[in-house]
């Protein structure tokens, strides 16, 4: 019988994070009906090894090959499920039910697509702390009105995706691009707040840019007639900044986190900045999402928790 759901996560030298989420899975709800597959890019380390050694089938892809949609089209074509979830190996869930929760909204057979929240953890930058914020709020929608989505926690039907594969020749936002075309189509992109991850990123300031440069390459093929100037990335660098920085006053952290607050904002926009040539209009409220600052709205800060009800349900890692 075919697997219900299949996890396929994607890696290159991923060996400090991808035990934890391997471990976050085998405590998942659903473990027996999940198929787990990792679609490695050439790992020189041991990561093949780890995923090895706990059962899951490995697709590989020769590094010159690899681009985000196509890695992600490897996994899709040998996976068995009838949903496909995606995962970042630098990811753990937080609670035993992550995929039961996430696949939760799929009941509605016009759900296409439906993308979990992501949290930081200790390490975390503040303001990629004040991006999780912005992007994966406490409650869930699912019928979200715009085509955003995140493929570091996210799941599609896998017909749905025979029928439409991921665009390989995009330097990024492969996750975007489909659910865009997917929407116009007429179906539904659900946001589920209750299937968290915690997002690792360990980024130095130029890896920060070109991580917002090549997303930015991408986005102006989805959208090609946009455009982000130099004023806009003067405009937005401080307009962020500004924010983050209440709300580290607010959080009694100011102090300590300004300088990487200036660092990222920085990195973010000028990267931006550098890959950006487009041709079509954001909706305005996509462009909202993706760059404008959060409000100074903090009772929206105080509602943004984990599920407190359910530590019950909440994985114990080992350090």
């Amino acid at each position: 019988m075919s697997a219900l759901c299949s996890l396929i996560i994607r890696s290159y030298n991923e060996q400090k994070h991808i035990r934890q989420l391997l471990e976050g899975i085998r405590h998942q709800t659903v473990f027996d009906s999940l198929e787990i597959i990792l679609v490695d890019s050439g790992s020189t380390d041991s990561t093949v090894h780890i995923a090895k050694d706990y059962g899951v089938k490995v697709v590989n892809i020769k590094p010159g090959d690899f681009s985000f949609g196509k890695a992600l089209n490897k996994g899709c074509a040998v996976a068995e499920g009838e949903f496909l979830l995606f995962a970042s190996a630098h990811v753990y869930p937080l609670y035993t039910d992550w995929v039961e929760k996430i696949l939760v909204p799929f009941s509605d057979e016009k759900v296409a697509l439906v993308y979990g929240r992501q949290v930081g953890n200790d390490i975390t930058k503040y303001s990629e702390r004040q991006l999780f914020n912005k992007w994966f709020p406490a409650h869930s929608d699912y019928n979200q009105k715009i085509a955003f989505c995140n493929n570091a926690n996210a799941a599609v039907r896998r017909d749905l995706w025979a029928s439409q594969p991921y665009d390989e020749q995009l330097t990024g936002l492969e996750d975007l691009d489909w659910a865009s075309k997917i929407k116009s189509k007429g179906y539904k992109i659900a946001y589920e707040a209750d299937a968290p991850i915690v997002h690792v990123h360990e980024e130095t300031a130029a890896r920060i840019k070109n991580r917002y440069r090549r997303e930015a390459m991408a986005l102006k093929v989805i959208y090609p007639n946009e455009r982000f100037s130099f004023f806009s990335f003067v405009r937005l660098t401080i307009a962020n900044i500004c924010s983050d920085g209440y709300h580290a006053l607010h959080d009694k952290k100011f102090l300590s986190e300004f300088s990487s607050i200036v660092t990222f904002r920085y990195m973010q926009f000028w990267g931006t900045f550098l890959g950006y040539i487009q041709h079509k209009q954001v909706n305005a409220t996509l462009k909202n999402r993706l760059y404008y600052p959060n409000d100074l709205n903090r009772a929206n800060v105080k509602n943004n928790q984990y599920r407190a009800s359910d530590e019950n349900k909440k994985i114990i890692y080992n350090s």
